[in-house]
C-alpha cells in the first residue's frame, strides 16, 4: 500500500520536480525552505528523510544538492489556468480588486495545490500583516470564491463602505455585533467591522512563492 504524504511533503516533491526539470539539478536546501514556505531548514531535511524513506528521493548528504527523483516520484503533474484578479493587501485595505475588470490574465498552478479548478482565482498579495501564516509580501494566494467562512480561516475580506478589501482571517464576535479581520503579525492590529459592512469574497488554498 503507498504511503501518504503530507501536504508539506506533497509541495517539496512538486518545487523538485518542477526545479530540476527547469534547470537539471536539484535545489538547495535552503531553496526549498523559502519556495515551499516551510519555516526551517531542519524541518525541510525532517520532510526530506521522510521521502528518502518513502523511496521518492535518493539523497547523498556529502554533496551539496545531491538529490535526485527515484521512478516512483513520477513526473512534473499537470497545471492549470485561473483566472488573476490583481492585488490584495495584507496590510490596511485597499480598493477591491474585482472580477468585473478582468482583463484575461491567468496563472498556471499545479493542478494537486488546487481542491479544483472550478470557481477559484488568484491575488498578489501586497504587505506583511499575514507573515506569521507564512503569506509574505508578493506571495500569490489561491482563493475559492465563496461567501461564507469559517472561524479561524484566512479569507479576502470586502468592506463594502469603503469599498476596501483585505486579506485576513475571520473571527465572527456575534457579541459585539462586530466581526474581528485578524492580521497574523504580532505588530499589527486588528480591524473591527460590523457583520453587514463585510462580504466574504473566496477562502485562501493554497499559497504559492515566486523566487527569480
Amino acid at each position: 500500500m503507498e504511503e501518504v504524504l503530507s501536504e508539506r511533503q506533497a509541495r517539496i516533491l512538486e518545487y523538485l520536480r518542477s526545479f530540476i526539470l527547469k534547470h537539471n539539478y536539484p535545489p538547495s536546501i535552503r531553496q526549498i525552505m523559502e519556495a515551499t514556505g516551510i519555516p526551517s531548514t531542519s524541518m525541510v531535511n525532517y520532510n526530506l528523510e521522510s521521502l528518502e524513506k518513502k523511496g521518492y528521493i535518493t539523497r547523498e548528504r556529502s554533496v551539496s544538492r545531491a538529490i535526485q527523483l527515484t521512478e516512483k516520484a513520477g513526473k512534473p503533474h499537470y497545471t492549470i489556468s485561473i483566472p488573476f484578479y490583481g492585488t490584495i493587501a495584507a496590510g490596511m485595505p485597499i480598493p477591491v480588486p474585482d472580477e468585473s475588470n478582468f482583463s484575461g490574465e491567468t496563472v498556471e498552478v499545479a493542478q494537486e495545490w488546487v481542491p479544483t479548478s472550478k470557481d477559484v482565482f488568484a491575488l498578489r498579495v501586497r504587505g506583511n500583516s499575514m507573515i506569521d501564516a507564512y503569506v509574505e509580501d508578493g506571495d500569490l494566494v489561491i482563493l475559492r470564491s465563496q461567501e461564507h467562512a469559517e472561524t479561524g480561516e484566512m479569507v479576502a475580506a470586502w468592506l463594502e463602505d469603503e469599498k476596501t478589501a483585505t486579506l485576513k482571517k475571520y473571527y465572527p464576535e456575534p457579541e459585539h455585533n462586530r466581526v474581528r479581520l485578524q492580521p497574523q503579525n504580532s505588530q499589527m492590529q486588528p480591524i473591527y467591522v460590523r457583520p453587514e459592512n463585510l462580504r466574504i469574497r473566496g477562502k485562501v488554498v493554497a499559497v504559492i512563492r515566486r523566487y527569480a
